[in-house]
């Protein structure tokens, strides 16, 4: 298995950071290749859904690795393989990951999410863990700052004080608090992890596929703007929506009482 594998389950995509040995840390060719993967679901019509996990029973994802990936950084030392100079030029145009897949991603967390690995996590959409994960941006500790994102979205998706504690004392939280937060949806047994996402991944791949998209879409655009700026950024997506051939056959076959049909158009 490559380090970051890629497979299709039917309209579900599930994608796995595959280096366990090193707690799925994140060297240039992870990077590298989570990115062309994104960017592959992102252009598939035919994935609707995509579910992220990592290999093994400890880590999801523990960060950039500080042996591969931290001197690149820093320019302690020149780029030596391909992935190496492909990390680089990709991160000068604009950071390390096109994190966004543009379309619904539910995070199966099967360990430790810390650094890199928990910014991950903070641009799924949807997340389930097992009850002995951890989460936290200990980037702080080390002299260095979470340029991931984590400035921008932990405050919105945790309370602000917790958000401010674990960004400024590096210190982890636990599945349990992760949950009491409302970060994480649910914590689950490992074994029942997988079961729990695709049971999600299912659902939202059985909806209609213009709607899902146009929802999420409609939240991330209107994030922390003005309710009329916002309402009005909705009603463009709703009146897109609308106009599809997907909308009149949703509510005939709800009529019909037979399961939709939808086409994406």
């Amino acid at each position: 298995m490559p380090v970051v594998d890629l497979e299709l389950r039917d309209a579900i995509a599930v994608i796995t950071l595959n280096r366990p040995k090193q707690l799925n840390a994140m060297d240039a060719e992870m990077a590298v290749r989570l990115i062309d993967i994104f960017e592959q679901v992102r252009e598939s019509s035919d994935i609707r859904v995509a579910v992220l996990t990592g290999a093994g029973s400890k880590a999801f994802c523990a960060g950039g690795d500080l042996d591969a990936v931290i001197p690149l950084m820093t320019g302690a030392r020149a780029p030596e393989t391909e992935w190496e100079h492909r990390w680089l030029a990709i991160r000068k145009s604009g950071g390390p990951f096109k994190t966004d897949v543009g379309k619904p991603v539910i995070a199966a967390v099967n360990g430790h999410a810390v650094a890199g690995g928990m910014e991950l996590v903070m641009n799924t959409d949807i997340r389930v863990c097992v009850p002995h994960a951890t989460f936290g941006i200990p980037e702080v500790k080390v002299g260095l700052f979470p340029g991931g994102g984590s400035t921008v979205r932990l405050r919105d998706q945790i309370p602000f004080a917790h958000a401010m504690h674990v960004l400024l004392t590096g210190e982890p939280f636990s599945a349990d608090d992760a949950l009491r937060y409302g970060f994480v949806n649910a914590v689950v047994p490992p074994e029942d992890l997988m079961g729990a996402a695709l049971k999600i991944a299912g659902q939202i791949a059985a909806n209609g596929p213009l709607a899902v998209q146009a929802v999420r879409d409609s939240v991330r655009a209107t994030t922390g703007i003005p309710e009329q700026e916002a309402l009005a950024i909705e009603a463009e997506y709703s009146a897109r929506v609308h106009n599809t051939e997907d909308a009149v056959e949703g509510p005939k076959a709800f009529l019909e009482k037979r399961p939709p049909k939808f086409q994406g158009k």
